[in-house]
């Protein structure tokens, strides 16, 4: 059968699953939603990193379901935890830079679980239009969000200043936004977005929650917590297996603020030390996910909870000569995913592809909640519960008017629209991407198929690069 045959077949079953709650969802749960900034999916180490000690994430991953192949489309801060909130594409919620023109009125997922009597909680990082009490959530506590107060010189592992976060502030809640209550980036803020997730899992309510906890670990500057200091000596820290000293031609943000972090050339050096610091701030997350996870322990809701963990895309850290996340690699384009809680399987793991944006759809399938028409993302639950094996025939990837990627089966198509470039890279057997094969003679043909599959869909989807 042909992939023009199977794309609709695929199209109308996703409707169908689309349309309706899943048979066999849980009567009010309470959502426990985590997630990390900039965190690499090679860095938990029930996943395979055997340097790295995440021992709460283990305990998910043992405890849960991990999809091993989950991205998160755009590759960028704003526009990844906009599809996040709307389940919907940049090209349909209007945060996708450059033209970046967000819809307000949109259904976002914390709205939609208010509306159906949920609780709905905003910790940590917000990088949205508005504020999170105009987008669904009831309450915040330990926002850290834009501000206008000039802080202190903000330093990272080395030393040096780090530029670009004067914006930033940490205070309380958001009725006010007042600048005056912010505060700097400091290396305890793990601990301060703990203390407020646990304030909210010890109250008392008959109603579930919708707890949204948003770190901003392991995103820069990197500041060391001081009580892993000693942990991760840069002499042991090996470089990326794809670590190279520059990329090789520009991929379209090649003087963007992530890749002036450190020097071109990369220097070995400079990699490790940075990677044992991104390390540190990792575990260091990790450490107050415990307690986040004891609260929940103490509190007698874990048995009624469900538990996702991830993050808003990954990061380069030297990897193809890169150091930041708006590129198509693996590194930066996959992100972790765990599910926990009732009705999800323990340790296992899931290879089907998905995007972020189908945990809007997922948790509304497994509470019982109707889906909005808006929302694009497709619901999770039969991969879950092992119904289906997929429930995409591929994925497809996006940044600003830079880059564009399709990702089928083995295979990943990245094209670099200003400059006509294209990359083909076979993962089942290239993993790491270091094997471009877009101009072997014996790929053309699959090339062309995939490109065609990929402009179709973007054509679809609203893409401004193949509007006819």
């Amino acid at each position: 059968m042909s992939l023009r045959t199977i794309l609709p077949l695929v199209s109308i079953l996703t409707s169908l699953l689309h349309a309706s709650p899943h048979a066999g969802a849980v009567d009010q749960p309470n959502i426990l939603f985590i997630i990390s900034d900039d965190q690499r999916p090679d860095t938990i180490a029930a996943l395979g990193n055997t340097l790295i000690e995440t021992p709460h994430l283990d305990s998910l991953v043992k405890q849960g379901t991990t999809f091993t192949r989950a991205i998160c489309a755009n590759p960028l801060c704003v526009p990844s935890r906009a599809e996040i909130l709307t389940g919907s594409t940049g090209f349909r919620n209007g945060v996708h830079p450059p033209v970046n023109k967000p819809d307000l009125s949109a259904p976002t997922w914390p709205g939609i679980m208010a509306r159906a009597g949920y609780r709905t909680f905003h910790v940590g990082k917000w990088m949205i239009a508005g504020r999170p009490s105009t987008r669904g959530y009831q309450e915040s506590l330990g926002l850290f969000a834009s501000g206008k107060r000039p802080e202190s010189p903000q330093f990272d592992s080395a030393g040096r200043i780090v530029t670009g976060y004067s914006g930033w502030m940490f205070q309380t809640d958001d009725r006010t936004l007042n600048p005056d209550l912010g505060i700097g980036l400091t290396y305890d803020i793990s601990s301060k977005f703990g203390n407020a997730a646990i304030e909210f899992i010890k109250r008392d309510s008959d109603a579930p929650f919708f707890l949204q906890v948003n770190f901003t670990a392991p995103h820069a500057p990197l500041l060391d917590p001081p009580n892993w200091l000693d942990k991760y000596p840069e002499s042991s820290i090996p470089l990326p297996a794809n670590f190279k000293r520059r990329h090789p031609f520009d991929h379209g943000n090649l003087q963007g603020r992530d890749e002036r972090l450190n020097s071109i050339p990369r220097k070995k050096a400079d990699i490790r030390r940075d990677l044992a610091t991104y390390y540190r701030v990792i575990s260091d997350m990790d450490e107050q996910i415990g307690r986040i996870l004891s609260a929940l322990d103490e509190s007698g809701k874990t048995e009624n909870t469900l538990i996702i963990f991830t993050s808003d895309h990954g990061l380069a850290l030297g990897s193809h000569g890169l150091m930041g996340k708006q590129n198509m690699y693996e590194h930066s384009i996959a992100v972790p995913l765990i599910f926990k809680g009732p009705m999800i399987p323990a340790s296992e793991s899931r290879d089907a592809q998905c995007y972020l944006r189908d945990l809007f759809p997922t948790v509304c399938d497994y509470c019982g909640i109707e889906i909005p028409t808006e929302v694009e993302g497709t619901s999770l639950m039969p991969v879950l519960d092992g119904s289906l094996e997929e429930v995409h025939q591929f994925v497809i990837g996006y940044y600003n008017d830079k880059q564009r990627m399709i990702r089928m089966g083995a295979w990943k198509y990245i094209y670099y629209p200003a400059i006509n470039k294209e990359q083909l890279f076979h993962l089942a057997t290239d993993p790491n991407e270091v094997k471009d094969l877009s101009n072997h003679k014996l790929t053309q043909q699959l090339k062309a198929q995939l490109r065609q599959e990929m402009v179709i869909w973007l054509q679809n989807h609203g893409d401004p690069l193949f509007q006819q």
